[in-house]
């Protein structure tokens, strides 16, 4: 009859096989977030980047950052980043169990996958770029151009899976593939004239643009493809946790009030314009670096935000004058220099004084419910189309059903204003919404360039 009654000792020794395969795929790859709870906290690779992680005014800050940072208070877990700026490092640390996620802006590829790398659910789609500079040599149309091109990519990187991938194609196509150095890194390269071309992703590209503005997209040499996390193989319960963590904040709107932070700004690019601004930083600017940051000390307002309001306003040019009268580096109207004390709307000191003292009376007046990190954004859509038509959007915003103490949310009905269904219902009527929109995203705009400039500085 055999042992266990009845159960043959073949069948015992198949389940006992199946027993301890299952407990040692337990033992490996099962642990999940209340086991991290257990450890003390959730460990995160990641890289220093604009797009990743990075040290901002007011401490860590970057896209990676807020998602970890929302991720491990939905889970009520402490975390820590440790920051690896070599790619091929930081795929071997997550490999070999040195951490629980690696949060890096990494492409989930089938290539990766079949070398074992575990990634939780997708959370951006980005494009691979050729990116070259514009100039006296014609930029690249198609991949035999790129022959006679001296090309540097990221080792172990996606960009050099697409370009293993041309070369089957195209065999001609040659390129290095260097350590120790960042997408970020390659694309200062590529405008210092160091090399010709490089790939990078969409979302990266889109942001240097506005740091080196002689950079140029050739063209994409992939399909969308998606970012996710990647998951230590010890830790793959993780999985679970991360999707269902990711479904709830893009279903409550969190997600899109994360991408809009970093990525809300960046959709108009003006190569003219942003050419003009990085040399300016460097002729206009530092005349009056100081009266901006004494100024912006007092009222409690970040220098940069004070210097990009002025820079859209008039460039700086403490003698600028608009069509409808209003004059100087901030650009104030007569009534609005009068009710700040500015006598002279040509003097830059008082001008700037006066626009920083004005910008601050505005943030008080936006309502307590909207984010401190949102306020701003009001402010100045309220600066430059007037805090009644500010008012207005917001009521619309609650018509809709939409949260009107959201930027991401107030930005898409302002420019409804200006449309005769919704204005005519509105208190103050018709506005050019649109205008403040493009206000606040350019001033976001520049505001990162010149935080990116003297962070590097430092």
């Amino acid at each position: 009859m055999g042992l266990y009654h009845g159960v043959s000792s073949q069948n015992l020794l198949n389940r006992f096989v199946l027993f301890a395969l299952i407990m040692l795929l337990s033992a490996c790859g099962s642990h999940d977030i209340d086991d991290v709870k257990e450890q003390g906290e959730l460990v995160v690779l990641t890289r220093n980047a604009p797009t990743t992680w990075y040290q901002g005014r007011e401490g860590e800050a970057g896209f990676e950052y807020d998602l970890i940072k929302s991720f491990a208070k939905y889970y009520e877990v402490k975390f820590r980043f440790k920051v690896i700026d070599n790619f091929d490092e930081l795929l071997s640390s997550i490999l070999q169990d040195k951490a629980h996620i690696a949060a890096a802006g990494i492409t989930k590829t089938a290539l990766r996958e079949n070398k074992g790398f575990i990634f939780g659910p997708d959370y951006q789609q980005v494009q691979q770029q050729l990116v070259c500079r514009r100039g006296k040599k014609a930029v690249p149309k198609k991949i035999t151009d790129l022959y006679s091109k001296k090309i540097a990519v990221i080792a172990s990187s996606s960009y050099a899976e697409t370009l293993n991938r041309l070369k089957q194609e195209y065999p001609q196509l040659q390129w290095d593939e260097v350590d120790d150095v960042s997408t970020e890194q390659l694309l200062e390269q590529v405008w210092k004239k160091q090399i010709d071309c490089t790939l990078s992703d969409s979302n990266i590209t889109s942001i240097s643009r506005r740091y080196y503005p002689e950079l140029v997209v050739a063209f994409t040499v992939s399909k969308k493809e998606p970012l996710a996390w990647v998951v230590s193989p010890k830790w793959q319960g993780l999985q679970d946790d991360i999707a269902e963590w990711l479904e709830y904040i893009k279903e409550s709107g969190e997600y899109a009030e994360i991408e809009e932070r970093y990525y809300g700004h960046i959709q108009l690019y003006d190569f003219v314009d942003n050419r003009s601004f990085n040399r300016r930083i460097k002729t206009r600017l530092p005349k009056y670096l100081k009266v901006f940051k004494r100024a912006a000390k007092k009222y409690n307002l970040p220098w940069s935000l004070l210097a990009a309001q002025a820079y859209q306003e008039s460039h700086w040019n403490p003698r600028a004058k608009s069509p409808t009268g209003v004059r100087g580096m901030m650009m104030l109207t007569l009534t609005t220099a009068k009710t700040v004390g500015v006598k002279s709307r040509l003097n830059p000191v008082q001008s700037i004084w006066g626009g920083a003292r004005y910008l601050r009376r505005m943030m008080r007046r936006i309502p307590e419910q909207v984010a401190e990190s949102d306020r701003a954004w009001y402010a100045l859509a309220a600066y430059n189309v007037g805090f009644g038509h500010l008012k207005d959007a917001m009521a619309l915003a609650e018509q809709l059903q939409l949260d009107a103490n959201k930027w991401v949310n107030l930005k898409t009905v302002l420019p409804l204003l200006s449309q005769k269904k919704y204005y005519k219902k509105l208190k103050h009527g018709y506005a050019r919404g649109t205008e403040p929109v493009r206000y606040v995203q350019r001033i976001r705009e520049y505001q990162q360039v010149l935080e990116q400039v003297y962070l590097a500085k430092k």
